[in-house]
């Protein structure tokens, strides 16, 4: 079996942007919700037997305790944002697995469910669905690999070095110094993307970098000002690597065998009467 873990939160986004606008009869916006069921039945349709979605319920995590510039729900559109309950609950009714975080970020919980279910020998690859680059560090090798559905780009370990310049253990140290905007924070002055890469390739973590420059590898062009920066920045790209690197003990599930899909649950139909979706219905069921 292969596992398929999903990004709910950027498939959500995504066709929020992507399909028209739709509301439900008592004037909830329902159409991103729709959007995502499509594809995720899609997948179904298309092979995928035992999948995840992982949901940021509430936008704020942890992270935003520890640094208060991280990303929030702030300038989001509360038409996107009252869809998240709902996708969850109706992915839930169609049977799919949902693990909506509050205290984490949906990305830890694909980063966890990804690392446990590589450790079951039954698992012939496990998908990460998402073209974020923070699950880029999630990669091992073939086993582990991300999946961007929407331009048809698999990536695995030698996909992330061929991207990044480094390798998936060494995304964290690597975002940490050239920042994120997506997630609120800055990196550090001078370090830009080439000059990282360069540099993790050679020492995959910050702490492995020589404190004298002069010991620095030579192709690594600036090393003094690089090195002058991180010293000053040293407790911010601490602080920055902490934040960019995803949880591997959130609660996701017990065994594999709690993916599979085995069809729609008896409020499915319900469902799809208010997002006015009948042909979701009939292809689930056509599925059992």
């Amino acid at each position: 079996m292969d596992v398929y873990l999903i990004d709910g939160t950027y498939e959500l986004f995504r066709h929020f942007f992507a399909v028209p606008a739709e509301q439900d009869a008592g004037g909830q916006e329902i159409g991103a919700v729709r959007g995502v069921l499509t594809s995720v039945l899609g997948m179904i349709e298309n092979g995928a037997t035992h999948l995840g979605v992982a949901t940021d319920h509430v936008v704020e995590s942890f992270r935003n305790d520890l640094y208060p510039g991280y990303k929030t729900s702030e300038g989001v559109a509360p038409e996107l944002l009252s869809q998240f309950p709902i996708l969850e609950d109706a992915l839930e009714s169609m049977g799919v697995v949902v693990w909506p975080m509050v205290h984490y970020e949906a990305d830890d919980a694909l980063a966890s469910a990804a690392a446990k279910a590589s450790k079951d020998e039954r698992v012939g690859q496990v998908f990460v669905c998402t073209p974020d680059k923070d699950l880029s560090q999630c990669v091992v090798g073939t086993r582990i690999v991300q999946l961007d559905r929407r331009h048809g780009v698999l990536r695995d370990e030698e996909g992330v070095v061929a991207k990044f310049g480094v390798k998936p253990h060494s995304i964290p140290d690597y975002l940490a110094v050239v920042g994120d905007s997506a997630d609120g924070f800055p990196g550090l002055p001078g370090w830009g993307k080439k000059a990282a890469a360069l540099t993790f390739s050679q020492y995959p973590h910050l702490e492995d970098i020589p404190k004298d420059w002069t010991s620095w590898d030579p192709s690594i062009r600036g090393a003094r000002r690089l090195s002058a920066a991180l010293a000053e920045g040293w407790a911010d790209a601490q602080l920055f690597r902490t934040l960019a690197t995803l949880r591997l003990d959130v609660p996701v599930f017990d065994n594999v065998d709690d993916l599979c899909w085995n069809g729609p649950g008896p409020r499915f139909a319900h469902m799809c009467g208010r997002l006015k979706a009948p042909e979701l219905l009939a292809r689930s069921n056509s599925l059992q």
